[in-house]
Order: C-alpha cells, then sequence, then structure tokens
C-alpha cells in the first residue's frame, strides 16, 4: 500500500509558517453519538436484528417434507420473492439439530436478506452459519466480510499498544494505562492450576478454584475450594473451605448469594452424581458453618459435564454450562429457573447466538444489569485459543457477543470472568501460550470494552477533505472521569472507526498515524460533535520552517515560549520511532558570517539537546546543523525578508526499510 504523507500540527497553527509551495488543507472528524437514556443503559452497544427460534427447546429436529419441496421448486424457478417468507418461516422452525444438518439453509436465507437489500438480517444469518457450520464456508465467509467490513475493529495489539503508551509517557500529558494483565500474586495463586473466581458484590470476598492439594498414593490433583477475604484493600492469603463442601472428590466452580448465605457449586466423580460433574447447593448454618448439601436434580443435572454455575441479579435463575448430548457444540450455556415451589425447572439451551459447534463455557452474569459474561472458542472474533465475550438480554433475546478486547483477552486462553457490583475490577484465569495448562488468577481495571454500562456508540471518519481519501492511522480513547482503559484500534481502510462508551463522561480522543502528527481532542459524550483539525500538507523533501522560534540577539538559550512548539517534535518523535530529525538554524546576512555560523550551530544544538532530553531518545535521531547566513530563503531589501532568513528548519527522515517495517500494520 502507498502512503501519502501529512504531518498534522494541532494546536501549532499561529506558531506554524510554511513555504507558499506548502498547501494548507482541512481534515474533519465527524464523531456521531447514538445516547441512551438511564432507563435503556442495558441495551446492546447497537440495534440488532431478533432471531426468534421458539422450537429449539422443545423438539430436537424439524422437518416438513412438503414445505421443503415447496421452497425448492421456487428456488428452481428463481422465484425469490415469494421463496423469502416460506424459507423464512421453515427456518424459524428450526430446533437444535437443524443448525448443523440445514445450515445450508442459513446460508440461503441470509442471501435471500441480501438480495432483498435486509443487510442487518444477511449478515445475522451468516453469522449463524459461520458459527455453526460444519463443512468448510469459504463462500460465506467471503460474503459476510463484504457486508461487514465496515463495521469490523481492526484492534491494536496489546505489545504494539504499549509501546506507543512507552513512547507518549515522558512528553503527553496523560498518565500511563494503570496496568492490565496483573497476575493476583502468592496470596491467592499457586504453583498448580487456580481459577473460577466469582466475587461477592461487595467484592469483599473471594472465592475461586485450586488444584494445589493431592489425594492417593499416586498423588492425584484434587479440585477444593478456597476463598480470601479483603482487608484494607489487600486479598488475605486464601484458605480452603474445609469439610463438608470440600471432600474427597472435586469442587470447584462456585458462586455465591448476594447475602453470602447461599453456595452454589460443582463436584465431580462422586456418589451421587448423575454425570461427570453436577450442580450443588448448599447453605450457611446459624453457627458459622456451611451444611445442607444437596445435588440440584435430574432436571437441571445432565448424564454429561455440568459445571460454572452463576446467578441472575435477582438471583431466580441459575446460568451454567454443559456438555450434555442434544446441544449445538462440545459444550455450551445452559440456564433454569426457580419455579413457585421452590424447585427448579429443566434446563433449557441459551440458544445459536451464544453457543456455538464449540465450546462456550464459565459463564458470569452480571450482578446488576442484564449482561452475561463467558468464554469460547467458536465466535467471530477470537484473539487466541478461549477469549471472554459479553453479551446482553433486551426484550427477552440475547443479543450477538462481543469480544471484550485485548487489553484481557490475549493470544493465550482466558476463563471465567467475573467482577464487581461496581464494575470496577475485574477477575479472571488465564493460561499463558508457553504453558496452557498452568492457570492463574487475574485482577486488574476493568476494561471499557468490557464495562456492562458501554453502550453508547460513536462513530467517526477520518479523511482529507480535498482529496476526500480516507487517511490511516491508530485512534485511542482516554476516559478522563474514570481512568478507564479503552482499547486502541487502528482507522478501518475506508477511514472510518467507532468506539461503545459510557455515556456522560468526559473523553479524550488521540489520533496517531504515520500521515500526521498526533491528534488530541477533548470531548463530552452527550451531543454529536464534528472535530475540524487543520492540517498542512508537505513534501518530505522540503523543511518544516518555524518562523516564530526566535532566539534573543547573540544568544542560543531556549527560551519557554519555544518549548510547546518544541515538546511537540518531542511528541512526533515519540509516536514515530523509525523518523529521525534534521535541525537547521539560519540566520540573516547581518553581522560576521563566521560568528553567524557558530551562533546558528549553537542554536541548532540547543534544540537538539532539548528535544533528545525531554523525549529520552537516542541521541543519534537527531541531527544539528548550523548554515548561518549561507542559504537565504529571500534577498534582503527589507526588515522584513532578513526576519524570514532568520529561521530553524526541521527536515524528518525516514529510511525506506524501517518505513516499509512499520507499515505492515497498516495494510
Amino acid at each position: 500500500m502507498i502512503f501519502r504523507f501529512y504531518l498534522a500540527v494541532f494546536l501549532l497553527l499561529a506558531a506554524l509558517a510554511c513555504q507558499p509551495a506548502l498547501a494548507q488543507k482541512t481534515k474533519q472528524v465527524r464523531l456521531k453519538s447514538k445516547l441512551l437514556s438511564d432507563s435503556t443503559r442495558q441495551l446492546a452497544p447497537k440495534a440488532e436484528v431478533a432471531v426468534d427460534f421458539p422450537n429449539l427447546n422443545k423438539i430436537p429436529y424439524y422437518y416438513d417434507k412438503k414445505k421443503l419441496a415447496q421452497i425448492r421448486k421456487l428456488e428452481r424457478r428463481k422465484n425469490w420473492q415469494k421463496t423469502l417468507p416460506l424459507l423464512e418461516a421453515y427456518v424459524t422452525n428450526f430446533g437444535i439439530e437443524n443448525f448443523y444438518k440445514d445450515t445450508p439453509m442459513l446460508w440461503r436465507l441470509g442471501q435471500l436478506y441480501e438480495r432483498n437489500g435486509q443487510l442487518d438480517k444477511a449478515k445475522a444469518f451468516y453469522k449463524l452459519v459461520l458459527k455453526h457450520h460444519r463443512t468448510d464456508v469459504k463462500k460465506v465467509q467471503l460474503y459476510y466480510d463484504s457486508l461487514e467490513q465496515k463495521e469490523k475493529d481492526y484492534y491494536v495489539p496489546l505489545d504494539y499498544y504499549y509501546k506507543l503508551v512507552e513512547y507518549r509517557k515522558h512528553v503527553a500529558k496523560f498518565l500511563p494505562p494503570k496496568g492490565v494483565n496483573v497476575n493476583m500474586g502468592s496470596e491467592i495463586n499457586s504453583k498448580a492450576e487456580d481459577y473460577g473466581p466469582a466475587v461477592r458484590s461487595s467484592e469483599d470476598q473471594l472465592i475461586f478454584t485450586s488444584k494445589r492439594t493431592f489425594r492417593g498414593l499416586n498423588a492425584v490433583p484434587n479440585e477444593d475450594l478456597y476463598y480470601s477475604k479483603m482487608v484494607d484493600g489487600e486479598w488475605e492469603e486464601a484458605k480452603s473451605f474445609g469439610k463438608p463442601i470440600n471432600s474427597i472428590w472435586n469442587e470447584g466452580s462456585a458462586c455465591l448469594s448476594r447475602d453470602g448465605k447461599t453456595l452454589y457449586f460443582a463436584r465431580c466423580e462422586c456418589p451421587d452424581c448423575h454425570g461427570n460433574c453436577d450442580l450443588y447447593v448448599a447453605h450457611l448454618l446459624a453457627d458459622g458453618t456451611w451444611g445442607k448439601i444437596k445435588n440440584l436434580g435430574p432436571e437441571v443435572n445432565s448424564p454429561g459435564w455440568d459445571s460454572q454455575p452463576t446467578l441472575s441479579k435477582n438471583e431466580d435463575t441459575l446460568y451454567f454450562a454443559s456438555d450434555r448430548l442434544g446441544g449445538f457444540g462440545l459444550s455450551d450455556i445452559y440456564f433454569t429457573h426457580k419455579l413457585k415451589n421452590g424447585k427448579w425447572a429443566p434446563a433449557k439451551n441459551l440458544g445459536p447466538v451464544v453457543n456455538t459447534r464449540e465450546n462456550e463455557v464459565s459463564p458470569f452474569f452480571h450482578p446488576l444489569y442484564q449482561v452475561l459474561y463467558f468464554s469460547s472458542r467458536g465466535q467471530l472474533l477470537n484473539f487466541g485459543d478461549f477469549d471472554i465475550y459479553k453479551t446482553y438480554r433486551v426484550n427477552g433475546r440475547w443479543q450477538e457477543p462481543r469480544n471484550i478486547g485485548p487489553l484481557v483477552n490475549g493470544k493465550g486462553s482466558e476463563y471465567y470472568f467475573s467482577i464487581d457490583a461496581e464494575s470496577t475490577n475485574l477477575y479472571y484465569a488465564k493460561a499463558e501460550p508457553k504453558d496452557p495448562k498452568n492457570l492463574d488468577l487475574y485482577s486488574f481495571p476493568l476494561p471499557m470494552e468490557a464495562h456492562p454500562l458501554a453502550v453508547t456508540h460513536i462513530e467517526g471518519i477520518l479523511t482529507d477533505s480535498v482529496s476526500n481519501q480516507p487517511l490511516t492511522g491508530i485512534i485511542s480513547i482516554i476516559d478522563l472521569d474514570n481512568g478507564v482503559e479503552v482499547a486502541s484500534k487502528y482507522i478501518r481502510p475506508d477511514g472510518t472507526f467507532d468506539f461503545d462508551l459510557i455515556d456522560n463522561n468526559r473523553y479524550t480522543m488521540l489520533i496517531q498515524s504515520p500521515d500526521f502528527f498526533t491528534v488530541e481532542k477533548t470531548f463530552d459524550l452527550a451531543t454529536d460533535t464534528v472535530f475540524k483539525i487543520m492540517t498542512t500538507m508537505i513534501d518530505y523533501k522540503l523543511p518544516l520552517i518555524f518562523k516564530n522560534i526566535e532566539f534573543d540577539e547573540g544568544k542560543a538559550t531556549i527560551k519557554k515560549d519555544m518549548e510547546p512548539i518544541l515538546d511537540r517534535i518531542v511528541l512526533f518523535l515519540a509516536d514515530h520511532p523509525t523518523f529521525r530529525l534534521k535541525i537547521g538554524g539560519h540566520t540573516d546576512s547581518s553581522g560576521d558570517p563566521d560568528l553567524n555560523m557558530e551562533l546558528s550551530q549553537k542554536r541548532a544544538d540547543s534544540i537538539k539537546k532539548y528535544l533528545i532530553t525531554k523525549g529520552k531518545m537516542p541521541e543519534e535521531r537527531v541531527e544539528a546543523f548550523g548554515y548561518g547566513s549561507t542559504e537565504p530563503l529571500k534577498d534582503e531589501v527589507t526588515d522584513e525578508d532578513m526576519k524570514i532568513n532568520r529561521r530553524v528548519e526541521f527536515k524528518l527522515l525516514k529510511p525506506e526499510a524501517e518505513n516499509q517495517e512499520q507499515m505492515k500494520g497498516w495494510d
């Protein structure tokens, strides 16, 4: 990809004087925000197509020979107008088995929607095909990508993101991130596997699962439940729940009721288990011990594996993971609700939007909002093996799951996501790619992508207003009110970008690019906004000239009023580590030529020293030369001519090989 290069000089326009050959242009960042009221905060980030399959938990497979024949007859005749409603009605009756046995029907319905201009419905069904297919679907992927390209997220890789942070933090006014991927340390984690965290809504008690003990002569790892209490802002050393919760069998993946008196957990390979693992309930007794342990029974548990329970905010619905027969994939998310008599209803599958042909595990229901988090390896955007997603429940339907971003999800596997009621901190288990079996617990401030209230959608486009061509770059958002992290994204090839943010907060938007200097813009997410950013197009063969960098007569000392200008030069070099800078100091022709040469060199050296000191960069990145009066811009007829010749020039030097390497991530 061939790039045209610009320098965007934001807030420097008054300080910048350019040669007449440099044309001035305007770029616009148009930012539209769709605001949601408090009563609608539980909505998904974007309005989505409702896809209902009422037969899912009633029949395993739907088949109507007569209706199928009618649909195929119309398809052969290419009578798409009559085919669409019939195929739509047939697919609506699908049971779970239809999704992998009759996937081509989902594909054909999506095509008909696209042909009919119903693009949102087309995308919804293409997504279902990609989640549930068991054959090659490259063609479907191409169709889906063609519709999705204007909404696809291009997240900046985490390692590169932190390089940007490192370059900026010495010169930018924003504090560096609070940190992600923070291991909870030896008070919680052991040398064995530690996972399955759940924190009470008051965030004063953490429970989790660990394999740190062994049983039998063969020292088989034993899964037990542990807990830790927070005292003075620190988690105490973890302790075992002890008997009767922990037994000679395996216990784990627990959740507590809000009052801390009811514990739901999984027990495996036990005599009264219906399958490999079952869900149990225990109650806190008056003497402070746990008792009344009871299997939730065959209406909830299956002959397979049932584990990882989580309660809804009203504590009347229990979500869990199961690999029972009759599901969509290897393991699915199921739910059961409490009946009036206090018993649990027969468990039901959560459906094909959340569940895929792969694994969905470790659900977590937010304690205040209709948001479900879970781990999956079958969704459409995945950074590693298992990633964590969130899905919103709107009008009784689960919305398309959204990856919570690279600040949480990495190249390894992430499971067992949990957050406190205030949505301040997250807790989850993570395995590094180099040691995928050794899970540890991590906790750190909740990034924006994972926040349940990040439902206000903003979108923008960055283009050159003269050529109308899209510009490349990285968009970063900083939450000024809460310091919440927002993962950076590349601008899409068409110049667009979008984010889901919390409304009524103040943010700063940073645009970093090989096309221009970093742009910073603060905005209040309460109204539609249009940003206009002035830029100056230059040829890298031409110098960037600052005529108002003026030294005191006969001196080479940096003055205070020069620093804002020089700081932005530092910022550009920090944002673009492959660039080097050449500084040229020039004088007018008055005075002794040799003294002018010496003075211009001292002034260039002073600027160089300031830049490399402030930016903490290698000295070889900046070259300084004094030219005295040997390279005038104008014949000196007037005092104004002499003033023009008294100048400092900055020329960017960019090795071609390094340029190509840096650009790889921007294509």
